[in-house]
């Protein structure tokens, strides 16, 4: 690309600004960070402000069914949460028939363990999913519950209604 009298590679800038975001997701400090790439503190920390989606602690974002995932995935990513695992009612019922109920079982452990790092998790879920989730989890829980278990079928929300909370969440 030409700029003026200079040819910018972008593929080169791409590749610079990947590096120190690399660098800063794995602990180094946005001097540490400068330093290794040769440039100033106050340059990362603005590119960093760029590229800001918001500040806080981590946020999960976890449930079934949600038949309009799709839609309220796009929500948590236009918000920032962190991880997102929504399945609607034929998912859910799919990942356990294809599934031995050991690899049920010690997949849905790796999923808890995982969700310990996350400061908050908001689940949507059964009333008895939700109350299993909290009594693991704890008071870093913030439960939907979208009905009385066993639910049959996918439950639609609304978008602006998880916006809503996630922003919560985050501000607090």
């Amino acid at each position: 690309m030409r700029i003026g009298e200079k040819l910018i590679d972008k593929g080169r800038l791409l590749s610079a600004v990947e590096r120190i975001l690399d660098l800063r997701s794995n602990g180094l400090s946005q001097q540490e960070t400068a330093d290794r790439v040769g440039m100033d503190r106050a340059f990362i920390s603005r590119l960093e402000s760029l590229g800001e989606v918001r500040k806080g602690g981590r946020v999960a974002l976890v449930g079934f069914p949600v038949g309009n995932k799709d839609e309220i995935r796009e929500v948590a990513r236009e918000e920032g949460v962190d991880f997102v695992l929504l399945m609607n009612d034929e998912e859910r019922w799919r990942y356990v028939r294809e599934r031995s109920g050991l690899d049920v079982l010690n997949e849905i452990m790796a999923i808890i363990s995982k969700l310990r790092i996350y400061d908050v998790v908001i689940f949507i879920g059964s009333d008895m999913r939700c109350n299993l989730v909290e009594s693991i989890l704890g008071n870093r829980v913030i439960s939907i519950i979208i009905g009385t278990s066993p639910i049959k079928q996918d439950a639609h929300m609304n978008p602006e209604t998880i916006r809503k909370i996630i922003r919560e969440v985050v501000t607090n």
